[in-house]
């Protein structure tokens, strides 16, 4: 059972990586800044950064996903249960993503995770109200503020550049596009590695692998292989996502994705820090649109919509599917 646990947590990394590391570099291989391989090969190299670093110095998050939901006193039921919501997770992703939809796989966690604790603990104190909190505060602040806050950034370089040449300024803004997407790639990697090595972290409590204050003592194994998951599933790609955010969402120059790369950092930065788990892909699509909003029609309300269905199903879909799934699993090994 330990194996395939560790099999599971292993494959929604990669999914994560696979289809939430492109919205990090969309804009830069849309842009023509790098070349799609450059650009993985950035993402990969800054989300295994990220992923370490941050686990080392601000684990917070990790803290929030372990105790997202209660799964009952029975080990073997509650792994039984975790793994369902794992399963539940990789099933939505996995669907969304030949639609082009950049789902999060943050919420789909989250939602997952409290359908499975639900099945097996039928309590309402199976719900952390407090750890919810947090998440809910992470919804608010990476959509609305983000596109406000990328409109208005937007708006102050272009003043501030108004008196320079436009080919020499977006070759400036080339150069400055590759470091605000690493930016996007690093922070990605700090905030979505640290929800596996959460749940990781909360397996190996109902293995009766850690206990008491070693909870949340995160051994440095751990976040590697959490870390190198994700980072794998980055170098697979996820064209259909890069394209769907990068090119038909809005129309995007050096200047603009830099704004939009620049307030999604600052975003995921601050929350990573405090310990609210955030989705990367909100961030980052709510980015564009704010930059969209200020040329005017520039956003595309078709796409704009599709995300929005995606972002709205996954709470409902996934928190059905892990429910389903830990019903299911519980009556054939059990």
């Amino acid at each position: 059972m330990e194996i395939f646990f560790t099999l599971l947590i292993i494959g929604i990394a990669i999914v994560n990586g696979w289809t939430d590391a492109p919205s990090a570099i969309a804009g830069c291989v849309s842009t023509r800044s790098l070349s799609p391989r450059a650009a993985l090969v950035l993402a990969g190299v800054c989300n295994f950064s990220g992923a370490v670093i941050m686990a080392i110095l601000r684990p917070g998050v990790a803290k929030s996903i372990y105790g997202i939901a209660s799964f009952g006193e029975d080990g073997r039921v509650a792994l039984l249960a975790l793994c369902s919501a794992l399963t539940s997770v990789i099933l939505w992703a996995s669907f969304a993503s030949l639609l082009g939809l950049p789902t999060s796989e943050s919420h789909a966690l989250i939602a997952g995770m409290s359908g499975a604790a639900l099945s097996s603990n039928m309590s309402s104190d199976a719900i952390s109200l407090y750890e919810w909190r947090s998440v809910l505060i992470g919804i608010l602040v990476s959509t609305l503020p983000v596109i406000i806050l990328a409109f208005l950034l937007y708006r102050l370089t272009l003043r501030v550049f108004s008196s320079q040449e436009r080919r020499g300024a977006m070759r400036y803004f080339r150069r400055v596009q590759r470091l605000s997407a690493g930016s996007s790639a690093f922070l990605h990697g700090a905030q979505d590695s640290q929800k596996f090595i959460g749940v990781y972290m909360l397996g190996l409590s109902f293995l009766g692998k850690i206990q008491g204050e070693e909870e949340f003592h995160i051994p440095l194994s751990i976040t590697l292989v959490c870390a190198a998951a994700m980072t794998f599933g980055t170098m697979l790609g996820g064209s259909r996502i890069i394209k769907k955010v990068g090119c038909e969402l809005t129309d995007l120059d050096p200047l603009s994705s830099s704004a939009a790369d620049t307030a999604s950092s600052a975003l995921l930065g601050v929350c990573s820090f405090l310990g609210i788990p955030t989705a990367t892909t909100h961030a980052k699509t709510c980015a564009l649109m704010g930059v969209g909003l200020h040329k005017r029609r520039s956003t595309s309300p078709k796409v704009a919509a599709e995300l929005f269905i995606g972002w709205i199903l996954t709470f409902p879909v996934c928190a059905l599917l892990g429910f389903l799934l830990s019903l299911l699993s519980q009556a054939l090994f059990l």
